[in-house]
């Protein structure tokens, strides 16, 4: 190695995180690794007599960029998260990010468990020094590109100061990995006058009108997020569900609907391969897999949490996220702002 070589991004992956785990995860690292402009190196953690064959399959410059770290356990998708991070020290997950604690790694990706990812997140790397609740945040396709939601199912009961801290998480996220250089933030609400909403939109909205830092434009409906009012829209975990799983409900309804009209109306054929293309473009504008995963933010240390059936595509996608997240430190970029409104 040169004197002043640059060492490659370490990030560590969860092979055995999802439904078609380990050969969708290897293929997927192995996409990662020819991407242009990316120098990384990458762990993947699992039982090492599982993973190593599939690894061993690549070309070899690939696998040289490769080690396994062998995990024999591995965290069901349906087991009970807690338990299973405290009594499987063995498992793909509790290793992978034992190994950025260690800082073995700089980043952990899984497709796995969601819950075991987040409880492993907690209990082994912690909290950002002043974050009350780490969020996991989702994606949006607007008019005007994407917009970030948060929380999105990770803290269901919130006070305005949790609030408050997702906007300026989100907001350092929107700008470091998204690219936006003022993020705009907006709360979700019923309406758009200051004094609608429960007893939460209420004290949010004059917390965030209040904050220092931040570029606060109000309340926003549920109707304007698609219309980008606002590049990241804050509310608690329970209506952001609702929030993101009917707009994924949209992207697949919406079609079958459409192609249900087109029937109904007679359209010939060729005009219905038109809209049905139109529609696909903007069906894949709602597709996890081209952002990969979710980032859970707020923990001390950069880890992405994909879909149970992601495909190579989204874990290598997920990947490279991690990269960006790691290379723009937006975890020492969101401590450094919560501890400047401390100060």
């Amino acid at each position: 190695m040169q004197p002043n070589s640059v060492m490659p991004t370490r990030i560590a992956v969860d092979a055995m995180g999802g439904d078609d785990a380990p050969e969708v995860v290897v293929e997927g690292a192995a996409l990662a690794l020819c991407a242009e402009d990316r120098d990384v190196a990458l762990l993947l953690t699992g039982p090492e007599d599982t993973v190593r064959p599939h690894v061993e399959r690549l070309d070899r410059s690939l696998q040289q960029r490769i080690t396994v770290i062998d995990a024999p356990d591995v965290i069901g998708m349906h087991e009970s998260p807690g338990t299973a991070i405290k009594t499987k020290k063995a498992s793909s997950i509790h290793v992978g990010l034992g190994l950025c604690k260690a800082g073995k790694a700089q980043g952990f990706v899984s497709a796995g468990n969601t819950g075991a990812v987040m409880a492993g997140a907690l209990f082994i790397l912690g909290r950002l020094p002043g974050i009350a609740r780490p969020s996991v945040i989702g994606y949006f396709p607007t008019l005007k590109g994407t917009c970030i939601l948060l929380d999105v199912g990770t803290n269901v009961d919130c006070k305005a100061e949790h609030l408050v801290q997702f906007a300026r998480m989100g907001a350092v996220y929107a700008r470091e990995v998204l690219g936006m250089s003022e993020a705009r933030v907006g709360l979700l609400n019923v309406g758009e006058e200051p004094g609608k909403g429960n007893e939460l939109a209420k004290e949010a909205y004059q917390a965030l009108h209040q904050a220092d830092g931040l570029s606060f434009v109000g309340n926003i409906e549920g109707r304007d997020v698609m219309a980008h009012a606002a590049d990241v829209v804050v509310c608690d975990g329970f209506a952001g569900n609702i929030l993101l799983k009917f707009g994924e409900s949209v992207a697949s309804i919406l079609p079958k609907m459409i192609g249900a009209e087109m029937m109904r109306l007679g359209m010939p054929a060729e005009e219905q391969a038109i809209v049905a293309k139109a529609l696909g473009g903007v069906r894949a504008r709602f597709d996890y897999k081209e952002f990969g995963g979710m980032p859970l933010l707020g923990v001390d240390g950069s880890v992405l949490i994909g879909h149970g059936g992601s495909d190579a595509t989204a874990i290598k996608n997920m990947i490279l996220a991690a990269d960006t997240m790691i290379s723009h430190k937006v975890s020492e970029r969101i401590a450094a702002s919560v501890q400047n409104t401390h100060d």
